[in-house]
């Protein structure tokens, strides 16, 4: 998983917004920090779907500190996670114990997926912070 840094911006009177610099053209807000950060998510997931990962090498969080202009050096620096959708299935093997096991079938089952698909929207969902 690759995290970009954003530069997070709020006025007194607006929204917060998020600009990535590896990323030029890639912006979102949100009217909190929890909302933005999903939000920022979601524009990295659209900005980036398609393309070539390799083409966009995401910097350091210090890198990106030094190259702020001086209207920047207020604003509050983020790491948000990308993690490319998609790809080939993998068989895995993990040891649950049985009271959970249940737990997580009835879960799955309330929302018509199966326990694989529970699980990978589960950890997406703790990944991204959108719990």
């Amino acid at each position: 998983m690759t995290h970009y840094i954003g530069v997070v911006h709020k006025d007194a009177d607006s929204s917060y917004g998020i600009a990535f610099p590896d990323l030029p053209g890639c912006f979102s807000a949100g009217e909190s920090l929890t909302e933005l950060e999903r939000n920022a998510i979601e524009a990295l997931e659209l900005f980036l779907d398609g393309e070539d990962i390799e083409a966009f090498p995401a910097s350091d969080m210090t890198d990106i500190r030094a190259g702020l202009s001086e209207d920047d050096q207020g604003a509050m620096l983020i790491a948000v996670p990308f993690m490319r959708s998609g790809g080939r299935t993998v068989r895995v093997n993990f040891t649950v114990d049985a009271a959970t096991l249940a737990a997580i079938d009835a879960a799955a089952k309330r929302r018509k997926l199966s326990r694989s698909a529970f699980l990978v929207s589960a950890a997406h969902n703790e990944m991204s912070g959108a719990h």
